[in-house]
């Protein structure tokens, strides 16, 4: 039971991790890119309209991308960022059904079980999302775009790890 308990309370705290992040930022994280744990999509795609709408003028603009390719890729982004708060909602719910479970005098294993799997399918949803997101907007892109776009990822990613690493060790030693 202790065992199952602390599986469940990893996957939750793993779970606001990825949701908020260090910092409590949502769409930061570990993981597949350093977003969420869901790669770009979900650091592009889970934002609100304001901030999808200023990483993707961001990382277009350093593509050359035409107006064509920026509608199109907005009108990717709009549609999976609506299919994302959905997600996200259903992910908080699951959440304060993992408190509940720790939170009775009795924690029920199967119960703990059962959110354990759903957390997870709901996790494979989102990236299941977030890469669909991501082959559509690849479409639109060239093959040249695409390698400047993973290159420049690339450089993100070792800098917020380089960030991350040099935080871990300004903190305080308890």
């Amino acid at each position: 039971l202790l065992g199952v308990a602390v599986a469940v309370t990893a996957t939750l705290a793993l779970s606001a991790w990825a949701q908020h992040g260090p910092g409590g930022h949502a769409g930061y994280g570990g993981g597949h890119g350093g977003h969420g744990g869901h790669g770009v999509g979900m650091g592009m795609f889970g934002g609100g309209s304001e901030h999808t709408g200023r990483m993707l003028d961001h990382m277009l603009d350093g593509l050359n991308a035409t107006d064509a390719q920026r509608g199109q890729i907005k009108q990717i982004a709009q549609a999976a960022a609506a299919d994302m708060k959905a997600q996200h909602e259903a992910g908080r719910a699951l959440r304060e059904r993992g408190m509940q479970i720790f939170s009775a005098p009795t924690v029920d294993a199967a119960a703990a079980e059962q959110l354990r799997q759903q957390m997870l399918a709901q996790h494979d949803q989102m990236s299941r999302r977030s890469l669909q997101a991501m082959l559509d907007a690849s479409r639109v892109l060239t093959p040249e775009q695409r390698a400047k776009l993973a290159e420049r990822m690339k450089q993100r990613g070792d800098m917020m790890r380089e960030r991350m690493h040099r935080a871990d060790g300004e903190r305080p030693k308890s």
